[in-house]
């Protein structure tokens, strides 16, 4: 099926004419509207396969426009572009109906890689699914989920798409990603909207009393059972249930779980009567289920069941660019709890933290800047307010910029050794890799003159992929 006409919404002229250009030369058919109701007046007038609008214009906004769009033209799948490249924008425009978001300034071959994705899903259905409700302020999730990374944008994305929908959603991510928050916002911005939000840590709750907590217990059911007690799936009846850790459930209770999935009923401990629950399911671990399955440690079918819309959620290591914000959103947070005044991080301590690779995650970040609050009495924060444990490894990873690869993994392998305790799964192999790529595909890029189509084939990558990393390393490009 072709792509054929699209029309481009801006009130910048200069954006206007640049699209317009590129598309035109690529063959499409290219309408221009200067704001909102001129746009919506073209979409009423004829056909087109895609609209690009910008987020904010005089008249209708991109927003209000895309909400007219859905109820126009079902089949017409719209890209958002703003300026502003804030998580709630992009939740809002996903949960809308948009099918892309794009963030100024960005470059074109970025729209030729949404145009190939919109042919493919032109050929798959055209029947999109409608996400109109707005997005809650109840649940201030911009305040709460901080990045603007390209791998956040994804989740923010996914977030956006799945939330107004009951599908069962898996979470996966090391300790200290933040999944619950994730949890949090895919509830939050649901028709359960107002409905409990219950969340239990599967591997915080003693096996032998796992299952009373999930499904409740009747009173006399064991000793102890004085009286009847609901379990987690009642309490979250016409909300949602988030399984944290469900990698450690134990494997017959796994079954019970697959159960409430298929027949949408419980049954108490003690007790005979069937109750039915009306329970959305998002569950998160930070181990390889899949692993697990081949390990015969989870079960294949309910692995299957929870993993409908899978998040992955990336570690901190892996969104650097991130640092910055989230140091500044936990400053202020830490200040307002402790009743002191705000506290600001100096250039070099800013520096030193974006170095760090953060085993722990957004979790050991947080720790580590509240523990300097208490101890600083100075309300700009130095490299010397924080451990030397990040002090010294943080510059050490610095320098290491420039030594080989058997200087690199040398320095790594002792510094593992000596802190094995403290060392995560893979630790050294993630900080080693990340040594080498940077290096390795700066060189690649400086040789093919910036042209990243060119460099990907010679990596043996796809462009996506070479993007994703050229962001996530904070690679330079400089073009001829």
């Amino acid at each position: 099926m072709s792509l054929n006409r699209i029309l481009v919404a801006d009130d910048e002229e200069s954006m206007r004419w640049v699209l317009s250009k590129a598309l035109r030369k690529k063959g499409f058919t290219v309408d221009l509207a200067r704001d909102g109701n001129e746009a919506l007046r073209l979409i009423q007038a004829g056909p087109y396969d895609m609209a690009i609008l910008d987020i904010k214009m005089p008249g209708l906004s991109g927003l209000d426009l895309l909400d007219r769009v859905k109820e126009l033209k079902q089949d017409l799948l719209v890209v958002i572009m703003t300026a502003e490249a804030s998580m709630k924008n992009a939740v809002e425009a996903m949960k809308r109906g948009a099918y892309d978001y794009l963030t100024k300034p960005f470059d074109l071959d970025v729209i030729d890689a949404i145009i190939e994705k919109v042919l493919r899903a032109r050929e798959m259905t055209r029947q999109v699914s409608l996400l109109k409700e707005e997005l809650k302020d109840r649940y201030q999730l911009e305040k709460t989920i901080i990045g603007n990374s390209h791998a956040m944008r994804d989740v923010y994305k996914t977030i956006g798409k799945v939330a107004p929908s009951d599908v069962t959603v898996l979470i996966q991510g090391e300790s200290g990603t933040g999944k619950e928050l994730i949890a949090r916002a895919i509830h939050f911005n649901s028709r359960r909207l107002g409905k409990p939000f219950i969340a239990l840590n599967c591997a915080a709750i003693p096996k032998e009393l796992l299952e009373s907590e999930l499904f409740g217990f009747e009173k006399g059911a064991f000793t102890g059972a004085v009286e009847r007690k609901l379990g987690k799936f009642e309490q979250a009846n016409g909300g949602t249930i988030f399984l944290d850790e469900i990698g450690d459930m134990p494997v017959d209770l796994q079954a019970k779980i697959l159960r409430v999935l298929q027949e949408k009923e419980v049954t108490r401990t003690g007790g005979s009567q069937n109750i039915a629950v009306d329970v959305r399911i998002v569950a998160a671990t930070n181990q390889d289920l899949e692993d697990k399955v081949r390990q015969k440690a989870f079960r294949e079918d309910l692995f299957y069941r929870l993993n409908v819309v899978p998040i992955q959620l990336v570690p901190l290591r892996e969104r650097k660019e991130d640092i910055p914000l989230l140091v500044d959103y936990f400053l202020e947070k830490i200040c307002s709890e402790l009743e002191v005044p705000i506290r600001r991080c100096s250039a070099d301590a800013q520096k030193l933290l974006s170095a760090w690779s953060w085993p722990g995650n957004v979790r050991e970040l947080e720790n580590t800047l509240k523990r300097a609050v208490i101890l600083s009495s100075d309300q700009l924060l130095t490299s010397a307010d924080f451990p030397g444990q990040v002090n010294q490894k943080g510059s050490e990873r610095h320098l290491s910029e420039e030594l080989s690869l058997e200087g690199i993994v040398d320095i790594k392998l002792r510094n593992s050794f000596a802190n094995m305790d403290k060392m995560e799964r893979g630790d050294v192999y993630t900080m080693v890799l990340e040594q080498v790529e940077r290096p390795l595909i700066r060189f690649v890029l400086e040789k093919t003159r910036g042209n990243q189509v060119r460099a990907a084939d010679i990596l043996g990558i796809n462009r996506n992929t070479l993007r994703k990393k050229i962001n996530d390393l904070g690679v330079e490009i400089k073009k001829d």
